[in-house]
């Protein structure tokens, strides 16, 4: 009776052999349990991890598919035109200008490839993409790395075909780009703030004032009379293209005046700057212009296809550093001026598209590797100034003034906090003060990026290739 009724005296009676064995039993048991826990954990990760492959890309065609036709519609706004006129001059140019020293230096590239790339890049953004406010092209990072690549190589023994190894480069990046779109790494987006769009801007601004006073020591390298014009043609471009941007900030004058001052103020400066180097003693010092090829015609010659397959085994690997640099450089070049053209600062409504972006960008790098042009990405300040140019203004009401007296313009989405620039109330109804003007909405449509596209092709004409060979460098640099 007390053996039963006492568990542990029945085990006490049991052979030592048998009680191990029993032992044995149940800790091989627990562990087979803990190794099915652990493997069906793991299959749950693997199955987690399978099913997130690409979903940022197809949460933000999902996002964007309903907005799509009115992004063509909508664009039946005359803020298209000024926006796109504006941005052609601001993205063209400029690319121009960067691609100078590619031009001079490694003699690969010149102004058809420079064009050719620009419209690709508006085509595909401005047709397929999520984000059609963001404007892509060629910028002076990227004119900074293909030249550092063609420096590097030039001084190897047996160096390659430079446009093979670039477009191996831009294989390799774009081949990168797409595995961090597919594996969802914009999402790391989340953690840059406006301190770092801020820095890289000065950091591209910097590159932009780096190159137009590069572009003016170089005249010097001639003759004297026409690198002295070129430097008066450089200080008129900017002064007056500042001026007209200063006053579309003042309160004089009519607000559709200043409003034509802030649209068209840079292409009357450049017009107007271009045509004072043919007039009078400035013509006779002869400025030195535009380089230009023929029409739709690659530099020296060549084919617009880069058989980079070609190229020697070795080479292929030595690529692979250079394209992950080059992803760096777009992964943050790229999605930094995209958050910059969709700034809190512009009353937005329609969704973004960073995933989805960034695989279209992948497919633009390996397109320009293939043809042999430099590789667009996004552009700063071009971006935002494209937005700011969609602008529709308007003046703040009564009832946009809150609790403490200050009126508070919401931010680019709804659900978002409120923007922190307000005005004070008692400045609402001052009469110098009535005449400004705050963003109400932004024409959100792909129409102005498509066309300044267009128009890079109407450049690569014979009679307006002409008319771009006329324009100064000192020009272009006071443009930058």
């Amino acid at each position: 009776m007390a053996s039963c009724s006492n568990p542990a005296s029945g085990i006490k009676n049991r052979p030592t052999g048998e009680l191990a064995t029993e032992t044995s039993g149940i800790s091989s048991t627990g562990a087979s349990t803990t190794t099915l826990r652990n493997a069906a954990t793991s299959h749950r990760r693997i199955a987690s991890f399978v099913h997130n492959l690409g979903s940022g890309i197809i949460l933000d065609v999902r996002a964007r598919t309903p907005w799509y036709l009115s992004d063509w519609t909508d664009a039946w706004n005359y803020r298209v035109v000024p926006a796109t006129a504006l941005i052609f001059f601001a993205n063209v140019l400029p690319g121009i200008a960067f691609s100078l020293d590619l031009i001079e230096t490694t003699r690969q590239y010149g102004v058809a490839e420079v064009l050719i790339s620009s419209f690709m890049a508006a085509f595909v953004f401005s047709v397929f993409g999520a984000q059609p406010l963001t404007i892509v092209g060629v910028t002076g990072p990227v004119t900074v790395f293909n030249k550092m690549i063609y420096d590097i190589i030039e001084k190897q023994p047996n160096a390659p075909n430079y446009l093979h190894f670039v477009g191996w480069v831009y294989l390799w990046a774009a081949i990168i780009h797409w595995v961090t779109a597919i594996l969802n790494w914009c999402n790391f987006l989340k953690y840059v703030t406006l301190f770092s769009c801020d820095t890289f801007g000065f950091y591209v601004s910097w590159v932009y004032l780096q190159y137009g006073v590069q572009v003016i020591t170089r005249e010097f390298s001639g003759d004297f009379d026409g690198a002295l014009v070129g430097t008066i043609l450089a200080l008129l471009m900017l002064t007056t293209s500042f001026l007209f941007q200063r006053l579309s900030e003042t309160t004089l004058f009519h607000r559709h005046i200043r409003r034509f001052f802030s649209d068209y103020g840079m292409p009357i400066s450049l017009v107007a700057t271009s045509g004072m180097a043919y007039w009078g003693r400035f013509n006779a010092s002869n400025p030195t212009t535009l380089p230009v090829g023929g029409v739709f015609q690659a530099v020296n010659g060549r084919a617009w296809l880069v058989k980079f397959w070609e190229l020697d085994g070795k080479w292929v690997g030595i690529a692979l550093p250079f394209g992950i640099i080059l992803w760096i450089l777009f992964f943050f070049d790229h999605n930094v001026s995209s958050l910059m053209a969709q700034g809190s600062q512009f009353p937005l409504r329609k969704p973004p598209g960073f995933h989805y972006d960034f695989f279209l960008l992948g497919i633009t790098t390996f397109i320009a590797g293939l043809i042999g042009v430099p590789a667009p990405n996004g552009l700063i300040p071009q971006a935002p100034i494209h937005t700011a140019s969609l602008l529709i203004m308007g003046k703040p009401s009564k009832n946009d003034i809150d609790e403490e007296g200050q009126i508070a313009r919401p931010s680019s989405r709804s659900g978002d906090d409120f923007n922190a620039t307000v005005i004070d109330e008692k400045k609402l109804f001052d009469p110098s003060f009535s005449r400004r003007e705050v963003p109400v909405a932004v024409v959100e449509q792909r129409v102005s990026n498509l066309a300044q596209g267009a128009l890079c092709l109407v450049l690569l004409t014979s009679p307006f290739l002409h008319i771009l060979g006329l324009v100064p460098r000192g020009v272009l640099a006071g443009l930058l």
